[in-house]
């Protein structure tokens, strides 16, 4: 490969990383808190730290890294992801009736995809401006104002085009990505014995001793995978490569270490549960930490943004919607697309 082809494609899997994997790279923030979380009936002691956390890995593993990035990427059509391409695809060898069926499946896929394109953007930027309270809690009733010009500024700037914003995005992802890897190693290195967790025996016993409360737990630990059909949904938008191999060489470690390393300290300190996130970190860390926190969770948002861009045209293409301007945004990824009409609903929903 060339030294112009790998910086190129090192650019796109830096834009990716800011796009495509910041709604699941915000996951650590609140995940494991909410596993053991009042309303979930789990205390954190040593046997359901490593149950919980054994939970964590094997569903990263499996949903992420084996589904979506090892076999889901692989399904796709003339490189376009996301759930429409997926049931025209197994539907193309069915019986008119069994072909109708899979197609309703993919429509009622795109609702709650876009279902999600509206909570998740609304979600992160009031969360992530939420910790404006910290630094400075006067600024309480102004939150709610500041959260709407940011939603605002955001779809404001998509007609710029995704490679444009994942520019911006891409380095502050990727120091997130690093300061979540960092602070989880320090922890691990204080209890390194977390790392059993990694055997799927404490899961499994979890589940089977305890299937109750693990279909309840379940709820809060499927929140490690929120943003993953983004991985899919985007494909369009920067290609199956760069998306892997960001997954594998960067999200995935960061993640696991950052999941290890909460784990980890409730080991130490099962007080720590009231934001084991956040006391990963030395007291004088603390207020970066909030400042990169809040800028990762407007980043969030972007994951679904232009995942909704591609699964409308996609239906748009199909004739499930009636045809609408559809902008290219790069001369080099034709994939990379802004639709305005669809732009400026989701924002009219996220306000409402």
């Amino acid at each position: 490969m060339s030294n112009g082809a790998g910086q190129g494609r090192m650019a796109i899997t830096l834009a990716a990383l800011g796009v495509v994997y910041g709604d699941i790279g915000t996951s650590p923030l609140y995940a494991l808190k909410q596993s053991f979380a009042s309303n979930m009936g789990l205390q954190p002691g040593k046997d359901e730290i490593y149950a919980i956390v054994s939970l964590f890995f094997w569903t990263l593993m499996l949903v992420v890294s084996l589904k979506y990035v090892l076999l889901v990427l692989k399904a796709d059509n003339k490189g376009e992801g996301g759930i429409l391409t997926l049931a025209s695809l197994a539907a193309r060898r069915l019986s008119p009736r069994a072909h109708t069926a899979v197609m309703l499946l993919g429509l009622a896929g795109v609702g709650l995809f876009v279902g999600d394109a509206v909570i998740t953007p609304a979600i992160s930027v009031l969360s992530a401006v939420e910790g404006l309270e910290i630094m400075a809690p006067d600024l309480t009733p102004f939150v709610l104002p500041i959260a709407l010009v940011v939603l605002v500024v955001l779809f404001g700037v998509q007609h710029y085009g995704t490679a444009g914003i994942g520019r911006w995005f891409g380095p502050i992802m990727l120091l997130w990505f690093t300061t979540l890897a960092l602070l989880g190693v320090l922890e691990i290195a204080k209890t390194p014995a977390i790392l059993g967790a990694i055997n799927p025996l404490y899961a499994l016993d979890f589940l089977l001793t305890r299937p109750g409360t693990a279909f309840v737990v379940l709820g809060a630990v499927v929140l490690c995978v929120t943003g993953a059909e983004a991985l899919y949904a985007d494909m369009g938008h920067f290609g199956r490569g760069p998306i892997q191999f960001a997954w594998n060489s960067w999200v995935m470690p960061a993640l696991l270490l950052n999941y290890f390393g909460q784990g980890a300290l409730l080991l130490r300190r099962p007080e720590a549960i009231e934001n084991p996130f956040y006391l990963l970190a030395p007291g004088w860390m603390t207020l970066p930490l909030i400042v990169l926190a809040t800028l990762a969770t407007v980043i969030a948002s972007q994951a679904v943004i232009s995942g909704t861009y591609s699964v409308m045209r996609q239906a748009i293409l199909l004739g499930f919607l009636p045809r609408q301007e559809i902008r290219h945004t790069s001369e080099h990824e034709q994939g990379q697309i802004y639709l305005p009409l669809v732009n400026w609903l989701l924002l009219g929903g996220i306000v409402l």
